[in-house]
């Protein structure tokens, strides 16, 4: 591969064959040495606007349709998956906190989860086993997955919004932007 020209196309050809994401040294395996990481630049400002585009989650890189175009290869559809209550806030406190045991997840929310509700988080394959806390009972740590971050569109947990997000958005419950101000309001108080 003597010209760039080549190196683009080598890297174009394994990340179309691929039949999952692949990070830059797996391209590299193939294609030899090489800028890699300025022919996957070259190739997604390429494709930036087309019908399908190289995008980049977390370290992986993949082809995808692009998201007003997705619609069209729709052919049945997709039943939407409902979380509970209990489901979403599980997957944020693991989101936010990761890795994270089962009893800080309880901690947090105050309640106790049921196992179903990490079963149903994994089968989505939004959440995994990520090891064993250095404690005693070695309690089982919970993570979210390359899936978790593609499904939300997300290149990294960085992303991820604040409480000032949140808050504009107006996903917080109205009780706990009123707790949030009894807090603040009590702080002044003791000062």
């Amino acid at each position: 591969m003597n010209a760039p020209d080549d190196l683009i196309r080598a890297v174009e050809a394994v990340l179309f064959a691929a039949t999952e994401p692949m990070t830059a040294e797996a391209i590299r395996a193939h294609v030899g040495d090489g800028d890699v990481k300025g022919a996957l630049a070259v190739l997604a400002e390429d494709y930036a606007g087309r019908g399908i585009n190289l995008v980049q989650r977390a370290d992986r890189w993949h082809f995808e349709t692009a998201p007003d175009l997705a619609h069209l290869l729709r052919r049945d559809r997709e039943e939407a998956r409902k979380l509970s209550r209990a489901g979403i806030e599980t997957l944020a406190i693991i989101a936010y906190h990761e890795p994270v045991t089962r009893a800080e997840i309880e901690a947090i929310r105050g309640v106790q989860i049921s196992r179903g509700t990490l079963d149903v988080l994994m089968e989505a394959g939004w959440v995994r086993p990520a090891g064993r806390r250095e404690v005693p009972g070695r309690p089982l740590m919970f993570a979210t997955t390359p899936g978790f971050l593609d499904h939300f569109g997300l290149e990294s947990r960085r992303d991820l919004p604040g409480i000032d997000d949140l808050k504009a958005a107006g996903l917080l419950d109205p009780i706990d932007l009123a707790l949030d101000q009894l807090a603040v309001e009590k702080d002044d108080e003791d000062d």
